[in-house]
């Protein structure tokens, strides 16, 4: 019965995810989520009472999936030096945002609608957390900078980057482009943590 429940569940953010990107929001309903789905109305609404419910679990899902790749890359860079450290973090960026671009899209336009800014917050206090973690413990090889400056400002620059790069030019993204931005973004982040 549980495993029957996880399926419906999986079935019903699948289908959701499916219509945002290929529809949108607006033509996102119930009826057309369940259909998809390859579920009864009825049986939907035993686990969402709406749209925008569904909508969340769709951003929960993907944020995980984002945040999973960006946990792992700070484990792994806790040893490495700034500049290693630094390529490291803006290529995940990349990678992460590159996880179903489409769907990115959507649901950047779509989070503030379904009052999920608070996990994305909470997220994000996550991932600043561990990068002042990293910082602090390379003070020797910064220039004398507040840490929770550093924080912010490296934080900021690869989301933007990352973020503004995938959603605007998911399509173009060549591995070439990708290794540009990556060198570029890492000096610029580098250049300010040390000049």
């Amino acid at each position: 019965m549980q495993q029957r429940s996880r399926a419906t569940v999986d079935a019903l953010v699948e289908a959701t995810a499916r219509i945002l990107v290929k529809e949108g929001f607006e033509k996102a309903s119930t009826n057309r989520i369940a259909e998809i789905a390859g579920v009864s109305v009825g049986s939907l609404y035993q686990y969402f009472p709406s749209k925008e419910a569904l909508v969340a679990a769709v951003i929960e899902r993907h944020n995980e999936e984002i945040m999973a790749i960006v946990r792992t890359a700070l484990t792994e860079i806790a040893d490495l030096p700034i500049d290693k450290a630094v390529r490291k973090l803006v290529t995940v960026a990349i990678e992460a945002h590159r996880i179903n671009p489409k769907l990115h899209r959507v649901l950047a336009e779509q989070i503030p609608r379904t009052g999920q800014l608070k996990d994305v917050e909470a997220f994000n206090r996550e991932v600043h957390t561990l990068v002042r973690t990293y910082l602090e413990s390379r003070r020797k090889e910064m220039r004398k900078v507040d840490v929770d400056v550093a924080t912010f400002i490296c934080v900021s620059a690869i989301e933007s980057v990352a973020h503004n790069t995938v959603l605007n030019h998911a399509e173009m993204l060549s591995e070439k482009t990708v290794r540009t931005l990556v060198e570029e973004t890492t000096r610029m982040v580098v250049g300010y943590l040390r000049q």
